[in-house]
C-alpha cells in the first residue's frame, strides 16, 4: 500500500480522492487545501487527515502526491514535490506559461511526473489507438477531433482558466500528438465568440477550429465549442489509406424507442465526469503503477508539447497566420 496525499480538494480533486481511496494499492492519507471546509469534507469522505503542504512534503511515509490545485500552482508544487522525492500525478496543464514550463526541464525532466491527460485512458479512445497501431485502416492520413461542451462555464472561471486553447483544447492537442504518431510542425487556428458575449468581454473565445500539420503532411482538424446544445460531444475520426476508424459519443443508455417517427435513442452523456468516469479510474490505476516503478505514460515532455501547441494556436489566432513549431 502506497500512502499518497491530495493537494486541492475542488471538483476534480474530489474525483481523484474517491478513486484513490477505492484503489487496493493506495491509501489516501492526507488532504491539503487552503479552503479548510473543502479539505475537511474530502477527509471525512475518504478517512484521510487534513494537513499542510509543508507537512505532507516532509513526511517520508508519503510516497506520492496528486496535484489538483489551481493551475497556476501546478508547476511550483510539482517541483517542490519532486525535490521532496515524491511521485507526482499532476492535473493539466503543467503551467500557463510555456517559457516557465520549459525552464523547469532541468528539475522535472527526470521526475516521476504523470500528467493528467485523462482521455488517453478512455477505453474507447484506447481501442481506437489500438486499431490504428494494428493497421486496421492502413496508413493514417488525417484526424478529426471534436470536443464540444454542453454549455459554457461561468465567466468567472473563464477569466482564470488560461483561455480555451490552454484550458479546453489542450486535451485535444495531446490526443492529436498521441494518435498522429508524429509531432505537429505547423498550427493554424481560427476562433470566434458565438456563444456568450461575456466570454469575449473576458478576453477569450468560445468557438475554435484548429488545423495541425506534421512534417509528413498528416493533418488533424480540432473542433471546439463551449456549447453543443445536445450534450457532451466527444468524437474522434481517423482516416487512412484503407478506411476510417471512429470513436463516437457515449449515450446515457442503449435503449431506443421505435415507432412511426423512426428510432429515438437516449441522450448523450451531459457531463465530463460521467463521460470520462472510467478514464479517471484508469488514471489512478496507472499512478499506482508509477508508484510501483513503471514509467509515466504521460510525462513532463508531453505536458510541455501540449502547452506549446496551445500557445501556438493562440498566437495563430492573434496574428491570423499559421505558426511553425
Amino acid at each position: 500500500m502506497h500512502k499518497i496525499a491530495l493537494i486541492g480538494a475542488g471538483r476534480i480533486g474530489r474525483i481523484h480522492a474517491a478513486n484513490a481511496a477505492a484503489h487496493p494499492g493506495l491509501t489516501l492519507s492526507h488532504v491539503v487545501d487552503p479552503m479548510a471546509d473543502a479539505a475537511r469534507a474530502v477527509a471525512r469522505e475518504t478517512g484521510a487527515a487534513v494537513a499542510s503542504l509543508d507537512a505532507v512534503l516532509a513526511d517520508a511515509g508519503v510516497a506520492g502526491v496528486i496535484i489538483a490545485s489551481a493551475t497556476d500552482t501546478h508547476l511550483d508544487f510539482s517541483m517542490r514535490a519532486h525535490a521532496a522525492g515524491k511521485a507526482i500525478f499532476c492535473e493539466k496543464p503543467i503551467d500557463m506559461d510555456l517559457l516557465r514550463a520549459r525552464a523547469a526541464a532541468g528539475e522535472l525532466a527526470g521526475a516521476r511526473l504523470f500528467l493528467g491527460f485523462n482521455r488517453r485512458f478512455d477505453p474507447n479512445f484506447r481501442a481506437l489507438k489500438a486499431r490504428l497501431a494494428e493497421g486496421a485502416i492502413g496508413t493514417l492520413e488525417t484526424l478529426q477531433i471534436t470536443s464540444n461542451d454542453p454549455a459554457p462555464p461561468p465567466v468567472a472561471y473563464v477569466k482564470v482558466s488560461g483561455g480555451l486553447f490552454k484550458d479546453m483544447a489542450i486535451h485535444d492537442f495531446d490526443m492529436a500528438r498521441w494518435l498522429l504518431g508524429e509531432e505537429p510542425t505547423e498550427v493554424f487556428a481560427w476562433g470566434s465568440c458565438l456563444v456568450d458575449p461575456a466570454i469575449a468581454a473576458a478576453g477569450d473565445i468560445d468557438t475554435a477550429r484548429t488545423v495541425l500539420k506534421t512534417a509528413s503532411g498528416r493533418l488533424c482538424v480540432i473542433a471546439n465549442s463551449r456549447r453543443s446544445g445536445f450534450g457532451y460531444d466527444q468524437r474522434i475520426e481517423a482516416y487512412g489509406s484503407a478506411g476510417m476508424v471512429r470513436a463516437d459519443n457515449m449515450l446515457e443508455s442503449t435503449v431506443q424507442v421505435w415507432g412511426e417517427d423512426g428510432a429515438q435513442g437516449s441522450r448523450f452523456q451531459n457531463f465530463f465526469l460521467d463521460r470520462y468516469r472510467d478514464a479517471y479510474r484508469e488514471e489512478m490505476g496507472h499512478f499506482a503503477d508509477v508508484l510501483n516503478g513503471a514509467a509515466p505514460a504521460v510525462g513532463y515532455a508531453d505536458a510541455v508539447a501540449a502547452l506549446a501547441l496551445a500557445e501556438a494556436a493562440g498566437r495563430s489566432l492573434r496574428e491570423g497566420r499559421s505558426v511553425k513549431l
